[in-house]
Formats: C-alpha cells, structure tokens, sequence
C-alpha cells in the first residue's frame, strides 16, 4: 500500500463543500451581507450629505451674519458723521449776519461741504419729506399740523433731516404731517 502524501492545498481542496446546496446558501449568504454593507454605506453617504449641507447652511448664516454685523457698524459709524453735519447745518443757520462774511465762517462751511461730499461719497443722501406724502418706511411722524392748508398726510414741516444710505433708511426724518384742515385765512 502506498500512502501518498497531500500538500496543504490538495487537503484544503479535499475539506471544500462544493456541492450546489451549499455553493447556493454561501450566494445567498453574500448576497445579504452585499445588501446589509451597501445599506450601511447608503446610510454613511446620507450621514454625510445631511453633515455637508448643515455646514455649508451654518456657514451661509454665519457670512451673512458677518455681512450684517458689518453692515451695522459702517451704519453706526455714519450715523455718528450724520449727526456731527446735523449740528454743522445748525451751527450755520445760526451764525449772526454780522458775522456771514467772516473768513472763520466760510472755513466751517467749507467744512460741512467736505463732510456732506464724504457721506455722499458713501451712499448716504438725505430724505426729501417735505411736500411729500407721509412714508412711514422714510419718515417718523411726531407732530400732526392743524390748519396748513396742505391735504391730509402731506409733510409740511422738517424736525429732523433724515437719511438713506443706497435703499436702506441709515436715519427717517422726524416729520410734521398736515391734518388736512383749512389754514386760517380760508374759506
């Protein structure tokens, strides 16, 4: 009797099930762990996607919230320079007739000329309101004006220069609105 000796790889082909039954359920066994793996990598994918887009969402808010923020401080800042043309409009109106020619009067409404040229290098424009139809979105009503003789809603008094800067209102005009009512002298 011979005895022949087999190499690993004839044993290992000896111990294989090759028979169809078994070929067939090892198909099916891969077929479900494919169907589980490729389940798991759609729910991975989905998982990503959904991370992808809460980032690119919250970095759209947190630019646009930067945009606004700076929007806002440019705002603040200009309605500083504002205020600082309103008191120079103030001041002008006020200087005493003896003085109107006097070199130092010209120097500060040069001056206000400068600083009025800067905003408006800027985008900011002053509100027309008066003999305009009262704009709640421009104007901001404080005193309601018996016996113009202007149609009702009509501004007919400026207490406060207001200001847009492009569309946006950076100030509204503090306005006096006609009643509607008849002046004094008509009938």
């Amino acid at each position: 009797m011979t005895h022949e000796k087999k190499t690993r790889a004839e044993e290992r082909i000896a111990e294989l099930d090759t028979s169809p039954s078994h070929l067939l359920a090892e198909i099916d066994a891969l077929k479900a762990e494919n169907a589980e793996l490729r389940a798991l990598a759609d729910d991975h994918l989905a998982g990503r996607q959904r991370a992808l887009a809460d980032y690119q969402n919250l970095k759209r808010r947190t630019d646009e919230e930067i945009a606004q923020a700076r929007l806002a401080a440019a705002d603040r800042l200009l309605l500083r320079f504002v205020d600082l043309a309103d008191d120079f409009d103030r001041s002008i109106e006020h200087v005493p007739a003896e003085l109107a020619a006097d070199p130092w009067v010209e120097g500060i409404a040069a001056i206000d000329r400068k600083l009025r040229a800067a905003l408006e290098s800027q985008g900011v424009v002053a509100i027309e309101a008066l003999g305009r139809p009262f704009d709640p979105a421009l104007h901001e009503a404080v005193a309601s004006v018996p016996g113009s003789g202007r149609p009702e809603g009509e501004v007919v008094a400026e207490i406060r220069r207001g200001y847009l800067v492009g569309d946006r209102v950076l100030r509204p005009s503090m306005v006096g609105v006609s009643d509607g009512s008849a002046g004094a002298g008509s009938a």
